[in-house]
C-alpha cells in the first residue's frame, strides 16, 4: 500500500465518523516554544491551553512534522526521521477512551476492502499508564485484547504532558509485533524494536502543574472538558504495510536511496557506515524541501540554520560515499517526484525550491574546498612538531565556525596519519548542546507566562474597529502589571489594558502597532504598542500619563492619525513592491518576510543572487506607475478556498483561518491575503523611494524604500546633495555621473602608477638581495630585513629571489616591520630541502626572537611577531641554524 493511500484511508476513515478534516499548519508557526511543528497537535494546541475556543467538536489532520533534536542520530536508528507525518484524531469535549480506542482498532484491523489496514489483530500488542485501570478494561472487554498483551508501564513513557503547565493525562500507546526475526519476544516492555510503535492515544484528562522533566510535576486536578488527542506515524506504518525493513526504505524515500547508488557508485546494504549515509541523504532531502516549500531560507540562525545543517550533511555525506559532482538536484527531484501526490504544492514552488537547495550545495562544496585548506596548514603544523593526535578543540572550530563535518574531519586526519581527538570534541559539543538547552529550558514557559490572558482570550475576543474609524469607546475588561491582575493603575504605571473593543492595530503580518492615546475624564494613558494574544485578544501595552485608571472604567480610544496614515502608506507600498518585484523577477522570488512602519518599509524575498541596478530601478518604476495609475484599494473577505481560487497571494509560514480578507491594488496588479490597514487609493501611498537591496542570509534578499513624506525628504536630500557635488566639480548636475566616472579612471590610473612604482622598487631589493647572497655550507642564503614591506608583498618577494638563485640549494630568509607587527617569510628551493633544510622550522626559530609564531610546509613558511628589536638576534638565529643543518 503506497503512502499516498495510507494517507488517504486514514481522513477517509475520521471523516466517515463524523470529524472535520483539518489541513496541514506550516512547519513554522508563530510559537515561543518551537523552531518548527513537530506533533500533530501543535496547531490545536491554543484549544488544549483554552487560549481559543476551538470551531468544531471533532477533528483529524496529517499534519507535516520536523524533529531536529537527535539530527546526529538520523539513518544510525532505522525507524528515526527528522519529516515525518503524524495522523490524528482529535476530540474537544466530545469523546474519550472508548472512543478514541475503538476508532483507532476499526482503522487498524478493519480489511483493506472495508477501508482499513488490515492489520493482524493478533500482532498488536498496546501499552497504558499504570493506573489506568479504564484504559485497560476497555482494551480487554471491548476490543478483546488478552491482558498478557496490554502493558503497563509509568509517567516516563506513559504519561503526557506539553511540559509546562497545562492540560495532561494518561496515554494508551499501539505497538505492531514485526516477528521472532526483529528481536526477543515479551512485548514492547522487552523489545521495542521488534515492537514498533504506530499509534499514541492521549486522553487528557487533568491539569498539570509547575515541575521539571517528565514525571516531577504536580497534578492539580481533573479538566473541565475531557480531550483526546491521538498521533499515528504515517512512515511506520508504511514500513509495516509494504513489508520493509525500516522507514528508509519504503515508497517515499528507498528512491532517493537509489539515486544515491547511481550517483556515488557505492552500494547500499553492504557496509554499515555508509548504509547511514544513504539514509542521512534520504531523510535530510524530504525535510530540507518540505522546510524550503514553506519559506524557511538556509541562514546562519534558527530555522534557515536547521536547514543549512541538513543540506550541509547531504552533500558531506554524498562525498564520503565517493560522488565527485554536484548531486543536489537530482536529489532533490526525485523527492519532488515521491512527495507531490500529498503535497500538490510542491509543484507550484519547484523551481524555487530547486534553486535554493543547488545554491546551497554550491556555497557548501566551496567551504569544503577552504575547510581543506585550513585543515591541511593545522595537520602539517602537528607532523612538524611530532604529534599524532589532531586536536578536538580545533575539529569543532572546523566544524562549529566554518561548517566542516567533522567525520570529514577524522576521515582526512586518519589519511594524515593522524588520530582525532573524538572525545575532546565531543566534549566541546555537548557544552554548545548544554547552551542550547538551557536556552530552551528559559524559553520553555512562553505559554505559561501567558495564562494570566487564557480567561480572557476564551470569555472575551476584542473587537477591532479600527478598519472604520481612528476614535472608539472600548470598556477596560482586565488590565496586567508585571504578570499579575491589577484592579487599578496611576500616573507613571506601566499597565497592559485589555478592552472589548479599540480601534488600535496590533502588530501582525510586518505591520507595526498603532501608537496613540487611552483617556478618560480623568486620566490619561499613552499607547506605546499593542500584541495579539492567541490571535483573538488585543493587548494595549500603555504608560499611565495622568489620573488613575481602574477595572470596569469606558476609555476612549485615539489612534494618531499621522502614525496610522504613513503606516497605511508603508504596507501597502510593501504590496506594490511585491508585485513590482514578481513582475522582474518572477513566481519563484518568495516573500520570506517584511517589516512596515510610518513612511518605511523592508521587504525579504527568497533569491538566490543579488538584484542588477536595472533590476531594482524597474521595480521601483513599477512601483510607482502604480502609484500613478491610482489603482483603487479594494478588501474582500471570503472564504480561504475562495480567496485561493481568485489568485491571491498567501505568506508562507502564515496560519489561516476559513474566512480570510484580501487586500486588492489595481485588480490582478496585486491580489494578497492581508489582515493589516492599507490606503484607499495607490496615489496616496505617496512616490516609493528604493533604498536598495542586500542579502541577509544565503538564498535571501531584502529591498527596503521609503514612502510618503519619508520619501520626499530622502529624495530631496538626494537631491541637496547632487547639487553639492555639482557644485564642488563645477558641472551641471546632468554632467556628474560622467565627471565622478573621469575622475575615478584618473585615481585607478594613479593608484595603478603607484602600484608599478612599488612592485619597482621591490624588484630593485630584490636585485640587491641576490647581489648580496652568502654561501653557508654549499647553500645560498639571503637573510635580510626590510622595511615597511607588508606581509602580503613578502611571500612574493621571497619566491622572486629563490626564483634567481639558480638550481643550486638556496634559502631565502626576510624580515620586515611595518608599524607594530614584525611579518616574516623563509622560503627553500627543492634542492635545499633535499639537503635537510626545514622552513617550517627556521620561522619557528625567528618566532622567539621577535614574539611571533609562524608555520608551513618544508619549502615555505611564515608568520609574524611584534617585538622589531628582535630582528638582528633573528637574522643570526636563522643562519646559526643553517650553519647546523649543513
Amino acid at each position: 500500500m503506497y503512502t499516498h493511500e495510507i494517507r488517504e484511508r486514514f481522513t477517509e476513515h475520521f471523516v466517515k465518523a463524523g470529524h472535520t478534516s483539518v489541513p496541514s499548519a506550516s512547519l513554522i508557526l508563530d510559537d515561543p516554544n518551537l523552531l518548527f511543528v513537530n506533533a500533530g497537535m501543535v496547531p490545536f494546541k491554543p484549544y488544549f491551553l483554552g487560549q481559543q475556543t476551538p470551531p468544531f467538536n471533532t477533528a483529524t489532520s496529517i499534519q507535516k512534522c520536523v524533529r531536529t533534536l537527535d539530527i546526529d542520530e538520523v539513518g544510525i536508528t532505522t525507524r528515526h526521521n527528522t519529516f515525518f507525518q503524524m495522523a490524528g484524531n482529535f476530540s474537544f469535549g466530545n469523546y474519550f477512551k472508548e472512543g478514541a480506542i475503538t476508532h483507532a482498532w476499526e482503522l487498524l484491523t478493519s480489511s483493506v476492502d472495508d477501508g482499513g489496514f488490515g492489520l493482524d489483530p493478533d500482532r498488536l500488542w498496546v501499552t497504558i499508564y499504570q493506573d489506568d485501570d479504564e484504559a485497560g478494561d476497555i482494551w480487554h472487554d471491548k476490543i478483546g485484547i488478552p491482558r498478557e498483551r496490554i502493558q503497563r508501564l509509568g509517567m516516563a513513557d506513559n504519561y503526557w504532558s506539553m511540559g509546562i503547565p497545562g492540560p495532561c493525562g494518561p496515554s494508551s500507546e499501539i505497538y505492531y509485533d514485526r516477528g521472532p526475526e526483529y528481536g526477543k519476544e515479551g512485548g514492547p516492555v522487552v523489545d521495542d524494536t521488534r515492537y514498533i510503535e504506530i499509534w499514541n492515544l492521549v486522553f487528557m484528562e487533568k491539569e498539570r502543574g509547575e515541575g521539571t522533566g517528565k514525571e516531577n510535576f504536580e497534578i492539580l486536578g481533573p479538566l473541565p472538558k475531557k480531550n483526546i488527542d491521538t498521533g499515528l506515524g504515517i512512515e511506520r506504518v508504511a514500513c509495516i504495510l509494504q513489508g520493509v525493513d525500516n522507514v528508509y526504505e519504503t515508497d517515499l524515500l528507498r528512491p532517493v536511496i537509489d539515486v544515491a547508488e547511481e550517483l556515488t557508485g557505492a552500494p547500499y546494504g553492504a557496509r554499515h557506515a555508509d548504509d547511514v549515509r544513504f539514509r542521512v541523504i534520504a531523510d535530510h532531502c524530504r525535510t530540507a524541501l518540505m522546510l524550503i516549500l514553506d519559506g524557511v531560507a538556509p541562514s546562519n540562525e534558527g530555522r534557515g540554520y536547521i536547514l543549512r545543517r541538513l543540506l550541509r550533511r547531504i552533500v558531506r555525506s554524498a562525498r564520503l560515499l565517493g560522488a565527485t559532482h554536484e548531486t543536489m538536484e537530482r536529489f532533490m527531484e526525485t523527492v519532488r517526484r515521491t512527495m507531490t501526490p500529498s503535497y500538490p504544492e510542491i509543484e507550484d514552488n519547484w523551481e524555487r525550491i530547486r534553486s535554493t537547495a543547488v545554491a546551497e550545495e554550491r556555497a557548501f562544496l566551496a567551504t569544503l574546498e577552504s575547510g581543506e585548506k585550513l585543515f591541511t596548514t593545522i595537520a602539517e603544523d602537528l607532523k612538524a612538531r611530532g604529534e599524532t593526535v589532531f586536536p578536538g578543540s580545533d575539529a569543532f572550530i572546523l566544524h562549529d565556525t566554518h561548517g566542516f563535518p567533522v567525520d570529514l574531519t577524522a576521515e582526512m586526519a586518519n589519511e594524515q596519519g593522524l588520530t582525532l581527538d573524538r572525545d575532546a570534541f565531543d566534549r566541546h559539543m555537548q557544552d554548545q548542546k548544554a547552551r542550547a538547552k538551557a536556552d530552551n529550558r528559559a524559553k520553555k514557559h512562553g505559554h505559561a507566562n501567558l495564562s494570566v490572558y487564557r480567561p480572557f482570550v476564551d470569555n472575551h475576543a476584542t473587537v477591532f474597529t479600527g478598519y472604520d474609524t481612528l476614535e472608539d469607546e472600548g470598556t477596560i475588561l482586565g488590565m496586567v502589571s508585571n504578570g499579575q491582575l491589577v484592579e487599578k493603575a496611576t500616573e507613571g504605571d506601566h499597565v497592559d489594558v485589555i478592552l472589548d473593543r479599540t480601534p488600535f492595530y496590533a502588530e501582525s503580518g510586518g505591520q507595526m502597532a498603532d501608537h496613540g492615546e487611552l483617556s478618560t475624564a480623568g486620566a490619561r494613558l499613552k499607547v506605546n504598542d499593542v500584541q495579539k494574544i492567541g490571535k483573538k485578544l488585543w493587548v494595549h501595552k500603555t504608560e499611565v500619563t495622568g489620573g488613575e485608571i481602574a477595572v470596569g472604567m469606558k476609555v476612549e480610544g485615539k489612534v494618531d492619525p499621522q502614525w496610522r496614515h504613513a503606516a497605511r502608506q508603508a504596507h501597502s507600498g510593501t504590496h506594490l513592491i511585491h508585485a513590482a518585484l514578481r513582475q522582474v523577477l518572477g513566481p519563484t522570488a518568495v516573500q520570506a518576510g517584511s517589516m512596515n512602519k510610518p513612511g518605511y518599509l523592508r521587504f525579504d524575498f527568497n533569491f538566490n543572487r543579488p538584484l542588477t541596478d536595472g533590476q531594482l530601478k524597474d521595480i521601483q518604476d513599477i512601483a510607482n506607475s502604480a502609484v500613478d495609475a491610482d489603482y483603487t484599494v479594494n478588501t474582500i473577505e471570503t472564504s480561504l478556498d475562495e480567496a485561493k481560487k481568485m489568485g491571491a497571494l498567501a505568506l508562507f509560514g502564515q496560519s489561516y483561518g476559513d474566512w480570510v480578507r484580501v487586500v486588492e491594488i489595481g485588480g490582478p496588479f496585486s491580489m494578497e491575503l492581508c489582515g493589516g490597514t492599507h490606503v484607499d487609493h495607490a496615489s496616496q501611498v505617496g512616490p516609493i523611494a528604493v533604498l536598495g537591496e542586500s542579502s541577509v542570509g544565503s538564498g535571501a534578499r531584502r529591498i527596503e524604500a521609503y514612502t510618503g513624506m519619508d520619501s520626499f525628504r530622502y529624495l530631496a536630500q538626494q537631491q541637496s546633495t547632487l547639487t553639492t557635488v555639482a557644485t564642488s566639480l563645477k558641472a551641471p548636475a546632468d554632467d556628474v555621473p560622467e565627471r565622478v566616472d573621469q575622475l575615478a579612471a584618473r585615481l585607478h590610473d594613479a593608484e595603478r602608477a603607484v602600484a608599478r612604482a612599488h612592485q619597482q622598487a621591490l624588484q630593485s631589493k630584490a636585485d640587491e638581495f641576490v647581489a648580496h647572497a652568502q654561501r653557508l655550507n654549499n647553500v645560498t642564503v639571503v637573510a635580510e630585513s626590510v622595511s615597511d614591506v607588508e606581509a602580503k608583498d613578502l611571500r612574493p618577494m621571497a619566491l622572486d629571489v629563490r626564483n634567481r638563485l639558480g638550481n643550486e640549494p638556496a634559502v631565502v630568509v626576510l624580515i620586515s616591520s611595518t608599524g607594530d607587527k614584525v611579518p616574516f617569510v623563509v622560503s627553500a628551493n627543492e634542492q635545499a630541502t633535499g639537503n635537510g633544510i626545514n622552513a617550517n622550522s627556521l620561522v619557528k626559530t625567528i618566532g622567539q626572537s621577535v614574539n611571533g609564531r609562524g608555520g608551513g610546509k618544508p619549502d615555505m613558511a611564515q608568520g609574524s611577531g611584534s617585538d622589531a628589536t628582535g630582528i638582528s638576534h633573528a637574522l643570526d638565529a636563522v643562519l646559526d641554524d643553517l650553519k647546523k643543518q649543513g
